[in-house]
């Protein structure tokens, strides 16, 4: 009874294609690290200058993906960063001067 109910829900939801996905995604994790295998050969035979080129290119290209903030932006949050710098190190020192009173009190 149980195998027929669980033949139902399968052919209810179709998992025989999520299966076959899996399995093909599966085959491709295979292919890529044998691919990686190969690579990581073949970077070993490259000379040094030609792998730190590879790398300053590399470089290069991550660094063309980044969104720098603007001017206003900057000024915006290194003043708000200042303010609240200031605010705290304001409030640690009333907090000390109040302990330092409480305990000169009871002294």
């Amino acid at each position: 009874m149980a195998e027929v109910r669980k033949k139902v829900m399968e052919d209810k939801y179709n998992t025989s294609s999520i299966k076959k996905s899996e399995e093909k995604k599966e085959k491709k994790i295979v292919d890529k690290s044998s691919v990686n295998k190969n690579t990581k050969k073949n970077e070993e035979k490259k000379s040094l200058f030609v792998r730190f080129r590879i790398f300053c290119s590399g470089v290069k290209s991550e660094f063309k993906k980044v969104h720098w903030t603007s001017k206003e932006n900057m000024v915006k949050y290194s003043v708000a960063s200042i303010v609240f710098i200031l605010f705290c190190s304001g409030f640690f020192y009333l907090i000390d001067v109040v302990f330092a009173l409480i305990r000169s009190l009871f002294n």
